[in-house]
C-alpha cells in the first residue's frame, strides 16, 4: 500500500504541528482587514508539501531547530505572495476551489495583501540574521518570475522546442522544490556540498512534478485541472512539443494553426489532444519524467538511512503518482 500523506509525515508531525501555529504568528498584523484575508489564505491552505519537503531535508543533514522553522516560514510567505499576485494577473477567481483574493477582495488590495506578504517574509529572515536562507528563496522568486515571463513570451510564437521546455519548467517549478530543499540542509548545516546535493535532489522532483503537471491536461487520471487547459493558454508542453517534432510539415503547420487561432474551440483542443496521443507524445514525456525522479533518488541514496529520508522518498513518489 502507498503511503499516504499522514504517513509520510510522521518523523515530523510534531514540527508541522509547532510551524503551523508559527507560521500564523508570522502573518499578523495590526490591520483587521489584513489579519481577515491571511487567515482566509492560512485556513485554505494546500497539502503543505513544501514545509515537509523543508523539515525532511533538514532532518537528513542534521537537527531541525528554529532557523529550520523560519526557512520553511520563508518559503510559504514568499510563496503565498506569488500566487496571490498570480491570482491577479490571470484575472483567476478560484485558488484550490476556492475564491482567489482577487476575487472576494479585488486587484488593488489583492496586490497589496502580496507585498506584504513578500516583506513580511524578508523581514522574518532579515530580523533574524537568517541571509544565507533568505539569498536561497530569493533567488527562487526571481527565477520563478524570468520562467513566467520566458513562457509568456515563447506562447506567443509557439517555437519552443525541449531544452526551452526544460528552461521554464526548471525556473517556474523546479526552483522552488530545489529551495524547500537546500533551505532545510542550510538551516541545520553549513557544508555546502550537502546543500549543493539537496538543490540539486529538489530540481530534480521539481522537473518530474510539474511534467507529471503537463499530463494532467492530456486527460491522462481522469481528474486533476480540466483537460486542455494548457492548449487554450497556448502553452506548449512536453507531450506537445514531442507530437510536433515527429509530425510532417503539414501536418505541423495545421496543428499550430489550431493552437494559434482556434484555442477556444472543445473542438479543436480535442483534436490536438488525439493528435498528441497518436503521436506518442505521453509515453515520451512519462520516459522524461521518470527519468528524472530516478535521478533524484540516486541523489538521495548519497545520505544515510532514516526515517526522514524513508519519508522523504515515499513524499517524492507520491508526488509523481498523485492523481491531481
Amino acid at each position: 500500500m502507498k503511503p499516504d500523506l499522514k504517513q509520510i509525515q510522521v518523523p515530523i508531525a510534531s514540527e508541522m504541528l509547532v510551524f503551523e501555529q508559527k507560521f500564523r504568528d508570522f502573518m499578523k498584523s495590526k490591520v483587521k482587514l489584513l489579519d481577515h484575508i491571511t487567515n482566509y489564505i492560512v485556513k485554505r491552505k494546500g497539502k503543505q508539501m513544501r514545509p515537509m519537503f523543508v523539515f525532511l531535508t533538514a532532518g537528513i543533514c542534521g537537527k531541525i531547530n528554529d532557523s529550520t522553522h523560519r526557512g520553511a516560514a520563508l518559503i510559504e510567505l514568499l510563496h503565498t505572495a506569488t500566487l496571490v499576485h498570480d491570482d491577479v494577473v490571470d484575472d483567476a477567481n478560484y485558488r484550490r476551489g476556492f475564491f482567489s483574493v482577487n476575487a472576494l477582495w479585488k486587484n488593488k488590495i489583492a496586490v497589496l495583501v502580496g507585498d506584504y506578504l513578500l516583506s513580511r517574509g524578508l523581514l522574518l529572515s532579515v530580523d533574524n540574521g537568517d541571509f544565507h536562507l533568505l539569498q536561497i528563496v530569493s533567488n527562487a522568486v526571481k527565477e520563478m518570475s524570468e520562467g513566467e515571463l520566458l513562457q509568456s513570451y515563447k506562447a506567443r510564437k509557439l517555437d519552443v522546442d525541449e531544452s526551452v521546455y526544460y528552461e521554464i519548467i526548471r525556473q517556474k517549478t523546479a526552483s522552488l522544490i530545489a529551495s524547500c530543499c537546500a533551505v532545510g540542509a542550510a538551516s541545520v548545516n553549513g557544508d555546502l556540498e550537502k546543500v549543493s546535493k539537496m538543490r540539486d535532489f529538489g530540481e530534480k522532483v521539481g522537473m518530474a512534478f510539474q511534467i507529471k503537471d503537463d499530463l494532467f491536461d492530456y486527460g491522462e487520471d481522469e481528474i486533476g485541472k480540466p483537460v486542455g487547459i494548457d492548449i487554450k493558454e497556448k502553452k506548449m508542453t512536453l507531450p506537445l512539443i514531442y507530437a510536433l517534432r515527429n509530425a510532417d510539415w503539414l501536418e505541423k503547420r495545421r496543428i499550430i494553426s489550431l493552437i494559434k487561432n482556434k484555442s477556444e474551440d472543445k473542438k479543436a483542443v480535442a483534436e490536438v489532444i488525439n493528435f498528441v496521443k497518436s503521436s506518442g507524445g505521453l509515453e515520451y514525456a512519462k520516459e522524461k519524467m521518470n527519468s528524472f525522479y530516478q535521478e533524484a533518488l540516486s541523489l538521495l541514496d548519497e545520505f544515510p538511512e532514516s526515517d526522514y529520508k524513508t519519508s522523504l522518498r515515499d513524499l517524492v513518489s507520491y508526488s509523481i503518482e498523485r492523481k491531481k
